[in-house]
């Protein structure tokens, strides 16, 4: 979406994350698939220590540009071969393109987690069948990507599942209107 489309977000947080992470402890956080950075800021304003990470040098650029008061290191990294060097309290990717083809994604999100940490994973709620259009018109069947539900199924013992809900999205996007929110707790 990043490579040569002049597309732009909101500048604000997603409303998933505000609601789920306000209140806990700050520590360090992972930002995966950041795109503009908004989540990453906000993060940061709220006394985390960011990395943040995008599979697009194009979004980074764009997000780094950003003026901030906060430090947020911000790195290039394809979750799907590549493992982030560290482990931190809090991993959150929202929307991120999971695809079934490459388990490793998943795997890894997992693995980020220190212990004691939550995972965060947003995911619009779809259709078992159907496809969704990309923003060049490329067609991505339903089929293809992995749930939130496929990620909890890996977490086996040693979590405690926190928020494991749908929930209808305040701001409307396309046809995603409903959000399935899954956060969990890896045991210290």
């Amino acid at each position: 979406m990043y490579t040569n489309v002049d597309f732009s977000w909101s500048g604000n947080p997603n409303g998933a994350l505000v609601d789920e992470i306000t209140g806990l402890p700050a520590g360090r956080a992972l930002d995966v698939g950041c795109g503009d950075g908004s989540d990453a800021r906000w993060l940061a304003a709220q006394g985390w220590r960011v990395t943040a990470v995008d599979i697009s040098q194009v979004a980074l650029d764009r997000a780094a540009a950003v003026q901030t008061p906060h430090e947020i290191t911000w790195r290039l990294l394809d979750l799907a071969k590549e493992a982030p060097a560290e482990t931190y309290d809090l991993v959150s990717a929202h929307y991120l393109p999971i695809l079934k083809s490459a388990p490793d994604t998943a795997k890894h999100l997992v693995e980020a987690v220190a212990p004691g940490g939550r995972l965060l994973l947003v995911a619009h709620d779809t259709p078992a069948e159907g496809a969704f259009h990309g923003h060049d018109g490329t067609e991505f069947p339903y089929a293809d990507f992995a749930s939130p539900a496929d990620v909890r199924a890996l977490l086996g013992d040693g979590w405690t599942i926190e928020t494991d809900v749908k929930r209808d999205r305040a701001l409307k996007a396309n046809n995603h209107h409903v959000d399935i929110i899954l956060r969990a707790r890896r045991d210290a």
